[in-house]
């Protein structure tokens, strides 16, 4: 059985974003992975890493789950809404707190960094709401997937990671998010088989 960890990013948990982590899980378990689920907005937490790295702070108990979960898991999917560019402050926050020297990665005297997290595979779903993927990838260079995709996960390991983009949300009708769902479960089906 493959284990799956889900990590949606949304603070809204009423969100087209938590409806593509439904799917996704919904299907991946018919496929018989098995599937945990983070959804940092319900997480209880402080994400402001007050000291950068001079000072640990110490992990709340929801932090320690989901980095146990993360751990776990053969395969992530990180789902999230870009805003401004980028992830929401919420999912910032969280990899500021979780993805730590010598949890995410460790660094060796001559200060090279290696990821803990390899042997794990990723795909990332970013949902835009007035932004198209060729203004995102073209005039924008994609920066939120180069900092979450180059700039963290694979810098922690994960290799292999793929990605869907979708939008703009605020011009799709009731088929195109059906479309899309439809789309989610054949990547849950593919990540599970």
């Amino acid at each position: 059985m493959k284990k799956i960890v889900v990590i949606n990013g949304h603070p809204n948990q009423e969100s087209f974003n938590a409806v593509i982590a439904e799917t996704y899980i919904k299907t991946a378990l018919e496929t018989g992975a098995e599937v945990r689920y983070i959804a940092i907005g319900k997480l209880d937490f402080d994400p402001n890493l007050r000291y950068g790295y001079q000072r640990r702070m110490e992990l709340e108990p929801d932090l320690v789950q989901a980095l146990e979960d993360i751990h776990w898991s053969e395969h992530q999917v990180w789902i999230h809404p870009i805003w401004w560019l980028g992830m929401p402050a919420i999912m910032k926050g969280f990899l500021d707190r979780a993805f730590l020297p010598g949890i995410m990665f460790k660094r060796n005297k001559e200060g090279q960094s290696t990821g803990l997290l390899l042997g794990k595979t990723g795909r990332i779903i970013t949902t835009a709401g007035d932004m198209s993927f060729e203004i995102y990838s073209n005039i924008y260079s994609s920066s939120g997937l180069v900092q979450l995709q180059q700039g963290i996960l694979e810098y922690c390991g994960v290799k292999s990671i793929q990605h869907t983009f979708i939008g703009p949300l605020q011009e799709f009708h009731e088929e195109d998010r059906k479309k899309h769902l439809e789309n989610i479960s054949h990547l849950a089906l593919e990540d599970g088989g």
